[in-house]
């Protein structure tokens, strides 16, 4: 393939510094000459190389084997080029990042179905509910609440609006009643969540004539896993407060009761996010598609 070689230096340079204006410092040259070498680099090659926000700077998968390719002789170099430039099929490794509440994305038909239609896509995901750099960290796109998402990132709807909802087993209502209001709750056996053990339980929102309060429950049971919080609640472990299409299945069934239902208004779903369009690696482009498709 014709390619300026002027340019390898200097993806180089980025590879090594993880940061455009280290390698500009380095070649002597502008931040902007880098940005826009790599940029040309990547319209040649017609597939992305770095991920860059404006927190952090990654090499893609392709990347990396470009990196790798520049270590190598002169002939093998050539092969590796052509190789990186082709990738035109969704393979590789697909790294997310998913909130452990994100129960759309993580029951499993959607991901069954993805890799049912891209066998040659190897998916990795990693449940966490910390909020991170997902770029820095390597991943490929992250799944989590809109409200949230750093607003550098590109975000396509997984879910419409969600609603949390607070829920409790019949026979732990038999037993205790039923809390009339949110305030009531600090009366109850609760089951509560918190992301890390040094971190403080998430204090469940509500709202009331359009004013948005909160109530410091205080949890007799308290987890970052959400499965454990389900099934001490369907235990009649006590009230538990989670998104609502994690308890709806049960609800159905008449294993849980919802509570508090007019205090508990709409707010924005989860999303699929990623750092730019701009020659998105094609299992990237792939999984974008199932989820703007996946009903």
């Amino acid at each position: 393939m014709k390619l300026d070689l002027n340019l390898l230096p200097l993806f180089l340079a980025v590879a090594e510094e993880h940061n455009f204006r280290s390698a500009a410092d380095r070649l002597g040259v502008t931040r902007s000459a880098v940005s826009q070498g790599i940029r040309r680099l990547e319209d040649e090659f017609a597939t992305t190389l770095v991920m860059r926000t404006t927190r952090s700077v990654h090499l893609t998968e392709a990347g990396e084997r470009l990196r790798e390719a520049l270590s190598r002789p002169m002939s093998d170099i050539e092969a590796a080029l052509e190789a990186v430039s082709s990738e035109n099929t969704p393979r590789g490794l697909l790294r997310i990042a998913v909130t452990s509440i994100a129960e759309r994305f993580l029951s499993g038909p959607l991901l069954a179905a993805f890799a049912a239609s891209y066998p040659e896509v190897t998916i990795d995901v990693t449940v966490t509910d910390g909020e991170f750099d997902i770029v820095a960290a390597g991943y490929d796109a992250g799944v989590r609440l809109g409200d949230v998402i750093e607003q550098d990132m590109i975000a396509v709807p997984l879910t419409g609006n969600q609603r949390e909802m607070a829920a409790a087993a019949p026979s732990y209502l038999a037993a205790h009643g039923a809390p009339a209001h949110p305030r009531e709750l600090v009366a109850h056996k609760c089951i509560g969540w918190r992301p890390a053990p040094n971190v403080a339980p998430y204090r469940w929102e509500f709202e009331e004539n359009g004013v948005p309060f909160d109530v410091a429950v205080e949890p007799q049971i308290t987890t970052n896993d959400l499965r454990l919080m389900l099934r001490t609640a369907l235990a009649g472990g006590g009230i538990t407060f989670a998104p609502e299409e994690t308890f709806r299945p049960y609800v159905e069934r008449g294993e849980l009761v919802p509570l508090l239902g007019e205090f508990l208004p709409p707010f924005p779903g989860f999303f699929l996010y990623f750092p730019q369009r701009r020659n998105m690696a094609p299992k990237l482009r792939a999984l974008i598609e199932h989820v703007r498709n996946w009903k």
